[in-house]
This record gives structure tokens, sequence and C-alpha cells, in this order.
């Protein structure tokens, strides 16, 4: 039932003077009344008549639809060719072909609350999104149909705009690995010539990572590793 349907019985021109009244001098009516024609006040100065979303709410809408852009789509906009640029995929990221303008850039939209910066003028959010989804690390992952699994991913590479900072003597730690891994390659390389193998050239960042998953498994109380792959045999 509607909670409204009282007024409906009412006597349409009492209310109508009762609001006249209220207009000149709002503590002549009744309490109850009041309150109502007070709603009725704040809805009239707050809300389009015309039913019609204010433009700056169809613009936060907008940033979202950007920040999900680049979600969804930044992988594909990354530097991580570094012998030349990588090929045009179209749509671009580009804020026009979010309605919104280059006008746009200066206003502060609350939508950078979204990707955990609070209010943000739109170029610091593009700043944001462009470090976090478009640098050398590209992150694929919108199709995690685990709710709980993406926001995690997205709360983790957004807040750390995807740029991990190590200190200088973790740089020297990942720089030996890689040596070390290198090297190895090259012995096998001259002892077993022409012998059947997996190479490691290409796939580099898979000796950090490892490394990474040991040392924090240690920590956790994990006592062993197995590490396999296909014999590449029948």
């Amino acid at each position: 039932m509607d909670k409204f349907s009282y007024l409906g019985s009412g006597d349409v021109s009492a209310i109508e003077n009762m609001y006249e009244q209220f207009l000149k001098s709002p503590e002549s009516v009744d309490e109850s009344w009041k309150e109502f024609f007070e709603g009725f006040e704040f809805a009239r100065a707050n809300y389009s008549e015309s039913g019609e979303v204010p433009q700056n709410v169809k613009k936060e809408f907008s940033v979202i639809n950007l920040i999900n852009g680049y979600r969804s789509r930044g992988h594909l906009f990354t530097l991580t060719n570094p012998v030349r640029e990588r090929r045009q995929y179209f749509p671009t990221l580009d804020i026009e072909h979010f309605n919104l303008e280059a006008s746009d850039l200066d206003t502060v939209f609350h939508a950078g609350s979204e990707i955990g910066i609070g209010p943000a003028k739109l170029s610091d959010i593009i700043a944001h999104l462009k470090q976090t989804y478009c640098q050398s690390i590209g992150a694929e992952y919108m199709y995690i149909r685990t709710p709980d699994v993406l926001k995690w991913l997205q709360e983790k590479m957004e807040g750390s705009r995807n740029t991990p900072h190590y200190s200088g003597e973790e740089k020297k730690t990942i720089l030996q690995k890689l040596s070390k891994a290198v090297f190895f390659e090259n012995f096998l390389h001259t002892k077993f010539v022409g012998q059947k193998r997996f190479s490691l050239e290409g796939g580099e960042t898979a000796i950090p990572t490892l490394d990474a998953f040991c040392e924090q498994g240690a920590e956790m109380g994990i006592q062993d590793f197995v590490i396999g792959m296909p014999t590449g045999e029948d």
C-alpha cells in the first residue's frame, strides 16, 4: 500500500491553502504539516522538477566508467616493449571516449575514492590509473569471477600504484639471482651443446618471483617446495 495514499483523499484546496499559509508564516500551521511542507520545499530546491539526472552526477558516473576502462583494458596500453611502440587498440582510454572533456581535468570528482585516493581532480585520477595499469607492468584480471579475489587485487595494485619499491640491498639480491641463473644457462649451453632444453630467455622474471615465493613461504612455515614441469616426452 502506498504510504502517501492518505494525501489523495485529502481536500486539495485545503492543503493548498495551508501551504500558502505556511509560506507566509511556517509556525502558523500544525507541526506535522510544517514538517511536510519543509520536506516539499527541500525537494524543490535540491532536485530538478524535470526528473533529469544533474550534469555533475553524470560526470561522476563517467569517471567511474573511465576507472573501469583502465582496469579492464589498461594492459593493452602498457610500456612493455622497449624496442618499439605497441600496436594501437581502439577505442583508446582517452577521456573523450568516456563523455569527459579537457575542461573536466581540474574538476574534483568523488569517484577518486573508488581507487583509494579520495576526492581528487580528474587529472590526478588519470595519473594514478596510468601509473597503476599502463607502465611496465600490465595486469589483465577483470575476467576473475570471485569478487573477493578481484577486490584484493585491485586494492593491492591501486594502493601501491603497481609500482614496487625495493631497497638497494633487495635490488642487489634480485640482480644476483638473475646473474646466477644466466651464468648457469650459459654453462649448460657450453657443456651440453645441441641438447634439448628449455631456455630461460624471456622468462627471467620467474627467478625473483620464485625466490620471493620461497622466502615468503618459508616465513609462513612451508618446509618443502616441489617445482615440476613437463618432460616433453610422449
